[in-house]
């Protein structure tokens, strides 16, 4: 079956509804219904690949690319972008960027031959990330200018998550003006396009940027001004109350800073990842709070 546009645009706004990357689990079972119900064909395969995304986000990644892995890669190029696309993320996933990149490359070149723009820019940001550093700006650029050129809305809506990495990778790089820069226009992109949530990440990241470039005093009315639209919405962000604290300690205020620094570490001991991968982190915000 040679799907149409409209049919693919149908098809990505239903995964885009199936999906929830805070709850892959959640994303996994209404995926798997939907392979359940559809008909064998171009449209099946396609969920296929995302519950086999959704799978390897839990760490079963065997089971994953055996999902992969039941798929015929000849039986439409979008199936075949898709699996090159979905077996790269379950081995960055597992720890091998470098095993991963031929299948982001692989799937960039055969998106672009079949004019998936949406698929070709989320190949070669895919291949920025599992790139060494010193190449990552390279294909953050190639990823910019597919995005920005591209007529299909969705692929230029990448561009909010672009600039947000090509970002972090000027940032730790110690290039700090370069980093705010992209930065605040991921910011702008977020706002076009983005989420409420979207946009908030984006203001947290500009105001991070603005700290790194010293400029901590507007960093921190930027994260002030975000924690109060926070609390408006019910929102309790950690992550905000961690970058309070230490835009206070830089000015001088650590009696000021210590209540947002407690905060932030019991928020954070609670974020599973941060609890596993970042414990240092959570034990130096204790003891900058006087708590531990």
């Amino acid at each position: 079956m040679d799907a149409s546009a409209e049919e693919r645009r149908r098809l990505q706004a239903r995964i885009d509804e199936l999906w929830d990357f805070e709850d892959p689990a959640g994303s996994e079972s209404r995926i798997r219904d939907e392979v359940t119900a559809a008909a064998a064909g171009w449209r099946r395969d396609v969920l296929t690949t995302q519950l086999a995304r959704a799978i390897g986000l839990q760490r079963r990644f065997d089971e994953a690319r055996a999902t992969l892995g039941s798929l015929d890669p000849a039986s439409h190029p979008e199936t075949a972008v898709r699996i090159r696309l979905e077996r790269g993320r379950v081995a960055n996933s597992a720890g091998d960027p470098e095993a991963a990149r031929p299948d982001f490359e692989a799937a960039a070149e055969i998106a672009r031959e079949a004019g998936l723009e949406f698929l070709a820019v989320d190949a070669l940001h895919m291949v920025a990330i599992a790139a060494p550093p010193a190449e990552q700006a390279t294909w953050h650029g190639r990823a910019i200018d597919l995005a920005e050129g591209a007529s299909d809305p969705r692929a230029r809506r990448w561009l909010g998550s672009l600039y947000n990495n090509a970002g972090w990778t000027r940032f730790e790089a110690g290039a700090y003006d370069e980093a705010l820069g992209l930065f605040e226009r991921a910011l702008e992109a977020r706002r076009a396009n983005g989420t409420a949530r979207e946009v908030g990440i984006a203001r947290w990241t500009v105001a991070r940027g603005l700290r790194a470039a010293g400029r901590t005093a507007e960093a921190l009315a930027a994260q002030e001004a975000l924690r109060r639209d926070n609390a408006a919405a019910g929102i309790d962000d950690p992550f905000v109350s961690e970058e309070l604290g230490e835009c206070l300690l830089e000015l001088g205020r650590a009696d000021e800073a210590r209540p947002h620094l407690a905060a932030a570490a019991d928020g954070l001991a609670v974020d599973p990842w941060v609890a596993a991968e970042e414990p240092d982190r959570i034990a130096r915000l204790r003891r900058l709070a006087g708590t531990g």
